[in-house]
């Protein structure tokens, strides 16, 4: 075991400081407690109880330690060599993706999708949020989806008198879709993005290892929740009257959502796509009456987050990778699974594609585990601190309990655990249709005739 003799006092440090900002992270319902009963130092109480503040708070308190113990020059040579494009591409696709136009185009695909869905318009309407959009994600990057499906919940769901049961089930099961939503694809998921590249994985790759796993497994979670809660969902939607909606003209929709479309296209290249979100608030300056409140604040709250995840996570490289290194292929699924919850998934699986000569096993079981674990917290996945922030105001206090969104996410976050362990290219065998047939055909008619009579009888009762 390597002694602390060897180890660099700025990594025991930073290492001490992420540490407080987890626990600072689950703490937060304390400290807006505190900011209801204490009104006395209220804003104080109220800055600490911010989730998007938290790492960005002790990320500060590490430059400070950095510059106190190097001088500026190393604080802010550290500074330097981090990358924050994450946090300035999460921060412009959510401002975007929030504005009337393009959130009437998705209203719009959400509603034509919903007459597919043989289940009550506000019912489908929840449903297509926790299932079509987090798998829209892998098209369109998560970030966007988890703005796009926190905005449309918000306007069904948690905008009347749900349940706490509700709100906590539906956030759980958000954060894991939007989670393993996106690895459909090779270039929309932080973490499978972060390995793409060196392992050689392209999207056809990455669909038949994760994507059709993970299809499953948001079709589940989406269905059980809606299930579960199908008379409260049909209470509210008796009890909610439709609202005027300002219609957006339909080439005003277009241009923002070329606009959108270049943003994700170009979303390494910081200064493409800060270009673009410049034409973009000129536009929304422009036509103003055609826009609402940009989501400017609750934007930059969640780009401070993550680049404060970005500062304090850069100095936790030795831990992480002597941990990841040592495990074996099954130990490394779920202790990756269980790593997310305290680190970013993104930056757990690149500081695993560091390690050289890995088996094709160690590589699936790492970025399986990331992404199944990334809906547990809040600082799991990229994303999730998008739809926190949007969400968190219709929660008692104005504030969400990090334990209950634990507790809430556990059931759709084994079902993903069982999809992507569980579930294997003989499983497909399942669904081998002329093995079916031929065993269909071995069957005695009269057998087959019993088989079949209880169908229309079920639909019936249905």
């Amino acid at each position: 075991m390597q002694s602390v003799s060897a180890l660099h006092w700025t990594e025991l440090t930073a290492a001490a400081l992420f540490g407080l900002a987890v626990l600072h992270t689950f703490s937060t319902k304390y400290f807006e407690h505190l900011a209801h009963t204490r009104t006395a130092h209220a804003g104080l109480w109220h800055l600490l109880g911010e989730v998007e503040v938290v790492f960005g708070f002790w990320a500060f308190v590490l430059l400070v330690f950095l510059a106190a113990a190097g001088g500026w020059k190393a604080a802010s040579g550290y500074l330097d060599d981090s990358r924050f494009v994450e946090p300035m591409f999460v921060f412009v696709i959510m401002v975007v993706c929030a504005s009337r136009p393009v959130m009437q185009f998705v209203s719009g695909l959400v509603r034509a999708s919903g007459m597919l869905v043989p289940l009550p318009a506000a019912t489908s309407r929840y449903f297509l949020g926790l299932s079509l959009v987090p798998l829209l994600g892998s098209f369109v990057t998560e970030p966007a989806a988890m703005t796009i499906a926190a905005l449309t919940l918000r306007s069904t769901i948690f905008s009347g008198n749900a349940s706490r049961a509700l709100k906590y089930a539906t956030l759980g099961v958000l954060f894991v879709n939007v989670s393993i939503g996106g690895t459909l694809t090779h270039f929309a998921a932080p973490p499978v993005l972060m390995v793409a590249a060196k392992w050689g994985w392209d999207s056809a790759f990455v669909f038949s290892a994760f994507g059709w796993k993970a299809a499953i497994a948001v079709l589940v979670n989406a269905s059980l929740v809606t299930f579960l809660f199908r008379r409260e969902l049909a209470a509210k939607a008796r009890g909610d009257e439709d609202r005027p909606e300002l219609r957006v003209p339909a080439p005003l929709v277009f241009v923002h959502l070329v606009i959108l479309a270049g943003i994700i296209a170009s979303s390494h290249d910081r200064e493409v796509f800060m270009g673009l979100f410049l034409l973009f608030l000129g536009l929304s300056e422009a036509y103003k009456r055609h826009h609402d409140r940009l989501m400017l604040r609750e934007g930059l709250m969640v780009g401070f987050f993550l680049a404060g995840l970005v500062v304090l996570g850069g100095q936790q490289k030795w831990r992480l990778q002597t941990v990841l290194s040592g495990l074996d292929e099954s130990t490394l699924f779920y202790g990756a699974a269980a790593l997310t919850a305290i680190t970013d998934n993104a930056a757990l699986t690149y500081l695993g594609s560091l390690v050289e000569g890995v088996s094709d096993q160690f590589k699936y079981a790492l970025v399986a585990g990331a992404v199944a674990g990334g809906g547990l917290t809040v600082i799991a996945n990229a994303p999730n601190p998008a739809g926190f922030a949007i969400l968190k105001d219709s929660f008692d206090e104005r504030s969400i309990s990090p334990l209950w969104l634990l507790v809430a996410a556990l059931p759709p976050t084994l079902v993903a655990i069982f999809c992507f362990r569980g579930l294997n290219r003989a499983t497909l065998e399942f669904f081998d249709i002329d093995a079916w047939l031929q065993w269909l055909r071995s069957l005695d008619p009269a057998f087959l005739f019993l088989l079949i009579l209880p169908l229309p009888v079920a639909a019936a009762g249905l």
